[in-house]
């Protein structure tokens, strides 16, 4: 990192002549002469007086020399600390977190398996679920963080990342606190007649779709109205805004304080998933088929 006629000319300056510090470079008397002209060239400086006896520093080498060993030590702690962060980096995974795909779900699994990564740590990433992002945070799996655990029926996430799936969550309904259905324990597919029920446009979740296509064709009476494809925060506003029905998952009962989720007597359910990256690392794809060996099948 440093100029290496600047190290040439330290390693002199210790020594006191040229013929100590070729030993030292294993290099020649001649060409440690030659390193040190140049370095005099390049500076307009003149930092040795050449005598018989050895050389001396000139008062321009003495601040030379004094503030190259300082730069020669900061540089030596520099590449150190890097050489620790990048090891750190290879035993760390990042792990995704945000309000709709939380952190939790992972430690959980991280708990099961960890003694199988001794010397490996943690790290959560928070990242926005903001529909008009959320897929480049996806695409980063792999690079932004390495893991996150997250409800996954979208063909347009699928395109980017890898998923485990660990099981299914609920499809409730969420009303605001204040609606006339907030009471109930649990509904019947006619209670949401005559109300007006978000959910996510057509196009990118086969079950999504499947549950739209069953409510048009054996219960017109509900209005449907399209969501964006990804869920925020401004869904789940909107829906406390508005009164309407909000069509949620049994995870994200305490998302939004004003909503309250019921269960509804249907069997609607959409899959959660371990996510990584399309082309994991190899420690990352050990950790799934830990995950995988420990959780699917039971083993220990």
């Amino acid at each position: 990192m440093l100029n290496p006629f600047l190290m040439t000319f330290l390693t002199v300056a210790d020594c006191g002549s040229f013929t100590k510090a070729s030993k030292q470079l294993y290099i020649s008397p001649t060409a440690v002469m030659k390193q040190i002209d140049a370095l005099e060239s390049h500076l307009e400086l003149k930092l040795l007086e050449r005598t018989p006896q050895g050389v001396h520093l000139t008062p321009a080498g003495e601040v030379i020399r004094r503030d190259g060993k300082f730069l020669s030590d900061y540089v030596q702690r520099s590449l150190a600390n890097a050489r620790a962060a990048s090891e750190a980096a290879d035993t760390t995974f990042c792990v995704g977190t945000s309000l709709l795909n939380p952190a939790k779900p992972f430690m959980d699994l991280w708990y099961l398996v960890s003694r199988e990564f001794p010397g490996y740590k943690l790290h959560l990433v928070p990242f926005e679920d903001e529909h008009r992002g959320i897929l480049r945070e996806i695409g980063q799996l792999g690079e932004k963080f390495d893991f996150l655990v997250g409800v996954c029926n979208s063909r347009a996430w699928l395109d980017q990342c890898r998923m485990l799936p660990l099981g299914m969550y609920r499809a409730m309904v969420a009303v605001r606190r204040e609606h006339p259905l907030a009471g109930k324990e649990r509904l019947e597919v006619a209670d949401l007649y005559g109300q007006t029920l978000m959910m996510v446009k057509e196009g990118d979740s086969g079950l999504n779709d499947q549950l739209r296509a069953d409510l048009r064709a054996k219960h017109p009476q509900i209005r449907l109205e399209d969501t964006p494809y990804f869920y925020d925060m401004s869904v789940f506003n909107r829906c406390a805004e508005t009164g309407n029905l909000l069509l949620t998952l049994e995870c994200w009962q305490d998302v939004h304080p004003g909503l309250v989720s019921i269960p509804v007597n249907w069997d609607y359910a959409i899959p959660y998933g371990l996510l990584y990256a399309l082309d994991p690392p190899s420690d990352v794809e050990r950790f799934v088929q830990a995950v995988k060996r420990v959780c699917l099948t039971g083993e220990k």
